[in-house]
């Protein structure tokens, strides 16, 4: 059995609530969807833009109008 390579940061969302969201769709979900990297990155690219323009505008907080 081949060893999972440990991800350099800790997955910022939850997999079964992906994979139940995805099945409501009536599809089936990919382990390499869940498993890689690139939803990760694609998450923090999102939060890292909301923050930038938290900081832009002044802001400590980062508010849903920054996404």
């Amino acid at each position: 059995m081949a060893k999972k390579k440990k991800q350099s940061v800790e997955p910022l969302y939850v997999k079964s609530k992906i994979r139940d969201y995805i099945k409501s769709k009536g599809l089936n979900t990919s382990s390499a969807l869940l498993d890689g990297g690139q939803l990760n990155q694609i998450i923090m690219g999102i939060l890292d833009k909301a923050v930038e323009r938290a900081k832009a505008n002044n802001r400590k907080t980062v508010k849903a109008k920054d996404l």
